[in-house]
């Protein structure tokens, strides 16, 4: 799994990663965001933490993970997560699920970023509304912003406003942060510089992760 304040390009280098080793994407924003475009109750519930910039409660989270965690993909491959664990509840009951199910927790990634460089980002950020591949206003989709992954339209997320972004940065640094200290104590902790081209940060998270599954 890879930790970092939204807008340090998590959740690019989380696809990837999936990608380079052919395992499953687990994006619990990816299933949040469709359950608000379908109008689940769910998604209506969702919507109104999402909309204010605010973390969605993690028995909802927890859930949506355990169900997820539970498919033949992850148990067959392996998965990158994305977005989840966020609170120090919800590393344990992670971990709880990944024992129950004799799966094992190979390693977390803190993507540091600067905050300045963070707001940035996410102010110029756009994303395909159908597969949620991530575009910005500096590097757009090459045609009239239509996703050059699937034709989807790209668009900027309604909870990117300078309001809602400073607000997730909060509870990032008041909920989030702290479980750097709770993967550092079990020796699960790789920090890696979010700085420079995606390619060079991929790079960085790969060595990390062979690193620790060669021993």
């Amino acid at each position: 799994m890879i930790l970092g304040r939204q807008g340090a390009g998590k959740g690019t280098q989380c696809v990837r990663m999936a990608r380079h080793y052919v395992v499953p994407h687990i994006s619990t924003g990816d299933v949040f965001r469709a359950a608000v475009k379908e109008g689940t109750d769910l998604g209506v519930k969702a919507a109104e933490y999402i909309d204010a910039g605010k973390l969605i409660p993690d028995d909802i989270v927890i859930g949506v993970v355990r169900d997820r965690l539970e498919q033949p993909d992850v148990r067959s491959r392996g998965f990158v997560l994305d977005g989840f664990p966020r609170t120090a509840v919800q590393a344990d009951a992670l971990e709880s699920e990944l024992t129950d199910l004799g799966l094992p927790l190979d390693l977390a990634i803190d993507l540091e970023v600067p905050e300045d460089v963070v707001l940035q980002r996410l102010a110029a950020r756009r994303v395909c509304s159908t597969c949620a591949t991530n575009y910005s206003t500096a590097q757009p989709p090459h045609v009239n912003w239509t996703c050059d992954v699937c034709g989807g339209e790209v668009v900027q997320r309604a909870d990117d406003t300078e309001n809602a972004i400073r607000a997730r940065l909060s509870a990032y640094d008041e909920q989030t942060a702290p479980l750097i200290a709770w993967f550092e104590s079990k020796d699960l902790l790789a920090t890696i510089e979010g700085l420079g081209t995606a390619d060079e940060v991929t790079q960085r998270l790969v060595r990390a992760v062979d690193q620790r599954r060669l021993g």
